[in-house]
Parts: C-alpha cells; sequence; structure tokens
C-alpha cells in the first residue's frame, strides 16, 4: 500500500509559518500556499478538450514523465479503465490519478491529474470535475484548431474560476498551424495564448515544458487544516463489498479512520473505515487534508444515503452551511430500457441505481409496455449517451436489453386546457383531443472547413434548421442555426461527418419549445397497435418514418399460415403498409387433368380456412423483431 509522502498538510503565510506544530519550507513560487512537509504543494488541475484532440495521450505522457505507473504496467490510454472506453477510444468517465513532479528548481510537487470525456453528450461529468480542480489542461489540436467542444469546455472551465493553461498538441503533423491556433484561441475562446505551451503527445516532444507550466501557471489549493471537516462528492461508485465509494474534494480540515462523518443532504452518520487516493487503482493512506482529492468508505449500504454534490463533515463539528453542490442534468433524449427477459427487471432496477451513482447525468422511473412488459423509461443527455449506458448494463451487469425508440420531451395542450410534458409517444392524446404540440429547438454551432459550407446548409435546411448567422475564423467557418432538437437526434452527425470528411464538429443548446406540425405515427401488426413502435414525426415527413418501419418489420417478422398486414397509421388513416406473406400448401397437387372447378373449390375452401386462421390466430412480434427496427440505423 503506498501512503501520502507527509503526515498532514499546513496552511501557511507566504513566508513559510510552523502551522500545528508542522515544518514547512517555502519554495519561491507565484502560487505556493498549501503545502505538505518538506514543501510538497499541490496543483489539481484537469484535462479538457474537444473529441480526439489528444487528451488521453497527453495524460499518458505526464504519467511516464512523472512516473506515476510502473514500467510493467504502462500500456496506452492509461486512464481509460473502462472496456468500452478502449474498445471505442472514446472517454466515458473522468478519471483521478495522484502524481508527484519535481520540478527543475528542486522542488517537489503533487498532481492531481483528472482526465475527462470530450464528448458533448458527457459535458455533466466534465463539469463536475472541474469543481476538484483550480486549472485546467485546454488541449487544442495544431491541424483542427478550436471546435465545439473547445469553446463549450473553456466556458465551463471559465465558469467555475479556475485558471486555464493552453496546451497546443499534434505540432509533429505537416499540416501543423501553430500560430494560427494561437491566434484562433484568442479570438474566438478569448483565452491569452501569452502560456500556450506546443507540444506532441504522441512523440512525447516538450511534454515536460507542461508539467513546468502547471507548477507556475496553476493555482494551488487553499484551506485549514485546524477548522472542521468539509469535503465535496464529486462522484462515486458501489462496490458489493464495500458500499458506495464517494470521491471526494477536500476544502478545510481532515479525515481519517474513525472519524464519524455526517452527509449534510441526508442526515445520515456513518463511521470512516478507510480513506485514500487514486493511482488511479483506489490506494489506502492515513488520513485526507485540504487540497487532496482522494475517496472513504464509511459502510454506506444504501444508494440512496449519499448522492453526487453531497457536504461531508464531522458530526461532531458539523459546518453551517453545505458547499454549493451541481445543478442536477436536464435530460433531452428519453428511451424506454426492457429486459428481453422479464424475468430480470429487478436485476435491472438495481443495475440502474448502482450505474446512476457513477453516472448521475441520466435518469429513469417505471414504465410498463403492453408488447415489452416491464421496463423503465430512461433519460440522456443525448443518443451517445443513451448508448453508452446501455451498453455498460449489458457488459457490467450482463443484462439482455431492449431499448425503444428514443424520443424527444414534447409539451401538449389537450382541448380541456391541461398542459402536459410527455417523452413516451404511447402516452400522446388522441388528435381530437389535441390542441397543440410543441416541440424543443436548440441553437446549434458547427464548426467545418469552407468547403463544405454548401452541402452542411442544404442538409440543415433538410433538417428544418433556421439560419441565424455565419462566421468566419481565419481558417473555419461557423454556421449556426436554430434546428428542432429531435431533426438532429438520429443520424445527423453522421451525416455531417459524412458530408465533411470527418472535419466538421457540432455543439447545441436547448432554446425553447416551439409550436409544430407534429402527429404520432402507430405501428400496426395483424390489426393490432404495438405501443413500443410508436413515434412522432413532422407531418411532412410521417409516411417516409412509417414506411421504413414497416418494410423492416416485413422483413423480420416469421411467416405463418395466414397473412400478416403491418401498417403504419395516423389515427384511423394508413400511411403504408407491408405485408408478411403466408405459408401456402400446394392444395392441388393431386388434380391433374378433368374439370378446373375441381380446383377452383379446392382453392376456395383453403382460402376460407385461413381467413378463419386469422381471426382466431394471433401474431407474436419475437423479440428480435424489435432488437431489428428499434436498435438498427435510423
Amino acid at each position: 500500500m503506498l501512503s501520502s509522502p507527509g503526515a498532514a498538510l499546513g496552511h501557511t503565510s507566504e513566508s513559510g509559518c510552523r502551522l500545528d506544530g508542522i515544518s514547512v519550507s517555502a519554495c519561491p513560487r507565484k502560487w505556493g500556499r498549501l503545502r505538505y512537509n518538506g514543501g510538497v504543494e499541490i496543483r489539481n488541475f484537469s484535462i479538457i478538450a474537444h473529441v480526439d484532440h489528444g487528451k488521453s495521450t497527453l495524460a499518458d505522457r505526464i504519467l511516464e514523465l512523472t512516473e506515476g505507473v510502473a514500467e510493467r504496467g504502462r500500456r496506452d490510454q492509461m486512464l481509460d479503465t473502462l472496456e468500452l472506453e478502449r474498445e471505442r477510444g472514446i472517454t466515458i468517465k473522468a478519471t483521478p490519478m495522484r502524481l508527484y513532479y519535481r520540478a527543475k528548481d528542486g522542488c517537489r510537487y503533487l498532481f492531481n491529474l483528472i482526465d475527462t470525456p470530450g464528448h458533448i453528450d458527457f459535458s455533466y461529468e466534465v463539469s463536475r470535475s472541474l469543481r476538484a480542480c483550480e486549472g485546467v489542461l485546454l488541449v487544442i489540436d495544431a491541424s483542427q484548431g478550436v471546435e465545439a467542444q473547445t469553446i463549450q469546455n473553456s466556458f465551463l472551465a471559465i465558469d467555475n474560476g479556475l485558471e486555464i493553461l493552453p496546451i497546443v498538441n499534434k505540432i509533429d503533423l505537416p499540416n501543423a498551424d501553430l500560430a494560427g491556433t494561437v491566434a484562433e484561441l484568442e479570438g474566438v475562446v478569448g483565452v491569452p495564448g501569452d502560456n500556450a505551451v506546443a507540444v506532441s503527445a504522441k512523440t512525447g516532444e516538450n511534454v515536460e515544458a507542461v508539467l513546468e507550466a502547471i507548477v507556475e501557471h496553476l493555482p494551488a489549493p487553499g484551506g485549514d487544516l485546524s477548522a472542521p471537516f468539509r469535503a465535496l462528492i464529486f462522484d462515486a461508485v458501489y462496490d458489493s463489498y464495500q458500499g458506495v465509494i464517494p470521491f471526494l474534494r477536500v476544502f478545510d480540515g481532515t479525515v481519517e479512520k474513525g472519524d464519524e462523518i455526517f452527509i449534510a443532504s441526508t442526515g445520515k452518520r456513518f463511521e470512516v473505515d478507510r480513506v485514500g487516493v487514486f493511482r488511479p487503482d483506489l490506494i489506502v493512506t492515513d488520513r485526507l487534508v485540504p487540497g487532496e482529492v482522494g475517496w472513504l468508505t464509511a459502510s454506506i449500504k444504501e444508494i440512496g444515503d449519499t448522492q453526487i454534490g453531497d457536504t461531508v463533515t464531522h458530526s461532531s463539528r458539523p459546518i453551517p452551511n453545505p458547499i454549493p453542490g451541481f445543478r442536477p442534468a436536464q435530460p433531452v433524449v428519453f428511451s424506454g430500457l426492457y429486459p428481453t427477459d422479464s424475468e430480470d427487471y429487478p436485476r435491472l432496477r438495481d443495475a440502474l441505481e448502482k450505474l446512476s451513482l457513477n453516472d448521475a447525468a441520466f435518469t429513469f422511473e417505471p414504465e410498463t409496455s403492453e408488447a415489452l412488459g416491464f421496463g423503465f423509461r430512461c433519460g440522456f443527455l443525448g443518443l451517445l449517451h443513451a448508448d453508452i449506458v446501455q451498453a455498460r448494463l449489458e457488459r457490467e451487469f450482463d443484462l439482455g436489453l431492449i431499448a425503444t425508440a428514443p424520443a424527444v420531451v414534447y409539451q401538449i395542450r389537450t382541448t380541456d386546457g391541461r398542459v402536459s410534458r410527455i417523452q413516451n409517444p404511447a402516452e400522446f392524446p388522441p388528435s381530437d383531443r389535441t390542441e397543440s404540440i410543441s416541440e424543443p429547438w436548440v441553437r446549434l454551432s458547427v464548426y467545418l472547413p469552407e468547403d463544405y459550407v454548401g452541402g452542411v446548409m442544404g442538409l440543415l435546411q433538410e433538417r428544418r434548421g433556421e439560419m441565424a448567422d455565419m462566421v468566419y475564423h481565419d481558417r473555419r467557418v461557423e454556421l449556426r442555426y436554430q434546428v428542432p432538437f429531435g431533426e438532429i437526434l438520429y443520424d445527423f452527425h453522421d451525416r455531417l461527418k459524412s458530408l465533411t470528411r470527418g472535419y466538421a464538429s457540432m455543439d447545441y443548446e436547448f432554446m425553447e419549445d416551439r409550436p409544430a406540425a407534429l402527429v404520432k405515427v402507430d405501428i400496426l401488426v395483424n390489426e393490432e397497435r404495438v405501443d413500443a413502435l410508436s413515434v412522432i414525426a413532422h407531418r411532412e415527413k410521417a409516411y417516409e418514418v412509417g414506411r421504413r418501419i414497416v418494410d423492416r418489420m416485413a422483413a423480420v417478422i416469421p411467416r405463418q399460415m395466414f397473412a400478416v398486414p403491418i401498417q403504419a397509421t395516423i389515427g384511423g388513416k394508413v400511411l403504408a403498409r407491408a405485408t408478411v406473406r403466408p405459408f401456402r400448401k400446394d392444395v392441388t397437387a393431386k388434380c391433374y387433368g378433368g374439370d378446373i372447378t375441381r380446383k377452383r373449390k379446392l382453392l376456395e375452401k383453403q382460402k376460407r380456412g385461413k381467413a378463419r386462421m386469422k381471426l382466431l390466430g394471433a401474431v407474436e412480434v419475437p423479440q428480435e423483431a424489435f432488437l431489428a427496427v428499434l436498435s438498427g440505423d435510423e
């Protein structure tokens, strides 16, 4: 087991005094305030960037230079601890890591590094991680320049009052433009480029200059060792043996084994079993002190006893006011999750509770479907988020799942004057009781090379987008549109990447609800409605949506002894139809020669029998049909 290099931290003045009998030696640094014994200062920082700009690769190089991982344990994407992250090549969970660095002036520093996701669907993960830091490394691709999430994540850091250190990555590429990237950073984001560090995380070129810049330009945390214990839970995981393991950023005081802690939001008290830090596994230490990022266990068995954003303090010396928590995430995409085996419903409920502790950005509530049975209506921050949650449930909890078609939140005004917000298409009132329907609109920003502007504008027009502005940023163009969120929910991102050969990026934020000509498209199998397949579509695109679904259903539903009609309808009007052809026995096989009327009698008898069978028989839609329609490419 590893332990922290000093027994305690002291809250010192700039001159370096003695507090609580702790010896502190001063290093002549701009930010130095909070130090371990021997003058070891702390730097808490996150790495933020757009997708694929090199966050995880830079983190790997930093780990190598600080000897954060033993030689035999090194691999690419060291801080991507989920198997899913390594498979997809993206960061999903923010991962903390403790490192030690000796600067060129001889002073020793403790770094708490948090590698964060870059995709827009995981921006809530980034915002929570930033609360545990005083500064950020803003990584920008020298060949791509400033992109959508570069701006979004920069504003998150600015809103949290963090110091930003720009890192221009991939300078080894032939098309790297260092000067242009720094100018774009200053012009678009408003972050000064004076302290920008140019590196190649892939080759390791100049990465050590990043460590020196962290020491020089990022602030050290404050804190008071003698004050009452005060810490913020910024993340948590659930362990079958130890219960809930909260991840803490300590602001004041200390916590160690045997202390009785108090959870501010629930009023629950627990005795601390162990405390520790991240390397990146959970390593036990003696105690946690101000400025540190760590974890604790206290036999917190119930998930509801604590939550992300809670304040932890000592029960004997509680603080009067809790630390401001996190603003709850607002789900924008909703989808139903159902177990393929109905007996797995309790397991799915437990799995969702445990996963929500580690991913506080999604919500769930029970719902029932006539076709799929008991399940949950889940809210997500986007389609990728929904896909990742489903994949984690299937892998980490060994569940077979069916996900219904994603939908956004609609506002419905009925003829009796009532207004409600509905995510599930099956809950939509009949058209004769609906007075108006409003759908969410978003402000969409698309960054792309000017060569592709025409094609992307055509795509946005096809998606009912309204142009707000077009801004030129040196080498790139920013298209600002107002678009119905439902129109960019499915295949828009893939189409955008295809049209621009992968060079475009996008970001969006909710704007308002606007009235729209929306209709509910029901799917009927053998004249019985299948509620799990109902979708909401714009009236102009209803036929296209209905035709796609009925054709897919016809391809996967097994043939019966009678014809099975599959219809897409709006109210009582049939939009599209496909038919699963029946098996047919050749009843005239033995009739050769003779009168044709005998063959006709046999065929008519067969026809009447199939009609009776259709009235009495029921078509059982197999799970494979739902999987094909609901989980296929939209």
